[in-house]
């Protein structure tokens, strides 16, 4: 089986699996991502080659952690009250959090610092990121599957795009060659205006008609594509000077041809809470209009 065979079916598979935890149910979507969310840490600490006991507990914190955040989501949903539940699954995360830091303290590993950091990384700059993902989909799961696709036509085109002016005599202008060689501006460009033009098809599907959306004007939807399209790209040149300062080239082998789950998930590891916190300036602005 060719590379590209290879990369294009099981791309499909991953964006079917996607596509269908988010419109199928709510359960299917938190344990779908929440898998995500653990694989994408534990690969962290795998390519920085933490401890066992370290990953041991960015687990435990992290199944802490998107309880925590699940809990608080689920009460944006009328009716639904989890915010007692959320406490207590606050009240659990740091007692982990807390116990990660002392066991340096008992066990003098040598490198307490670095383990410290790697923890703290995982969770604030993985585990974060995609449990926010929890405010979008219970605000609306089209508001969420919009993110996705979004962050899918922005990667292509930049890579349209960027490939086009590639073949100039002078070639593209490379954006940050020591850290992603192949991204140039002209296909940063060219990915916002593909992920604006998108924004504009999905808002006149009407996939913006969410609680925090649904009284903002289509500028609010293009100005929602455009944030995707600035932050995807910088969590994507994020994670890759995360591997570059690593000399590896893929976070891990999770997915045949494309790598691993952080290099899959990497655009939304900005994206995600800067959408989330967009949403509810959006939910506060909009009865003022």
């Amino acid at each position: 089986m060719s590379e590209l065979v290879k990369r294009t079916i099981f791309g499909a598979l991953f964006v079917g699996a996607v596509v269908a935890a988010i419109l199928w149910r709510a359960h299917s979507f938190c344990g779908l991502f929440l898998v995500f969310t653990i694989l994408a840490v534990d690969e962290f600490h795998r390519m920085v080659k933490s401890p066992i006991p370290l990953r041991i507990y960015s687990f435990l914190a992290t199944m802490a952690l998107w309880a925590m955040i699940l809990c608080f989501a689920w009460s944006t949903r009328d009716g639904v009250n989890r915010v007692e539940l959320g406490l207590i699954m606050g009240a659990a995360y740091f007692p982990i959090v807390a116990i990660t830091l002392l066991d340096e303290i008992w066990n003098h590993s040598g490198r307490p610092l670095q383990n410290w950091g790697n923890f703290f990384i995982s969770q604030f700059m993985i585990a974060l990121p995609l449990a926010t993902l929890c405010f979008l989909y219970f605000l609306n799961k089209w508001l969420l599957l919009a993110l996705f696709v979004l962050i899918w036509v922005n990667d292509t085109g930049a890579y349209c795009v960027g490939s086009l002016t590639a073949k100039r005599k002078n070639g593209n202008h490379k954006m940050t060659p020591h850290i992603s060689p192949k991204k140039s501006w002209e296909g940063l460009f060219g990915g916002v205006l593909f992920t604006i033009l998108a924004s504009f098809v999905l808002y006149r599907l009407g996939w913006f008609d969410a609680m925090a959306l649904k009284k903002v004007s289509m500028f609010g939807a293009l100005l929602f594509g455009l944030l995707v399209s600035i932050f995807a790209t910088m969590g994507d040149l994020m994670e890759s000077l995360m591997k570059r300062s690593l000399g590896v080239k893929d976070s891990g082998v999770f997915l045949p041809g494309h790598g691993g789950i952080l290099d899959r998930f990497d655009s939304v590891l900005l994206a995600a809470p800067v959408l989330t916190f967009y949403c509810w300036i959006c939910s506060f602005i909009a009865p003022m209009l």
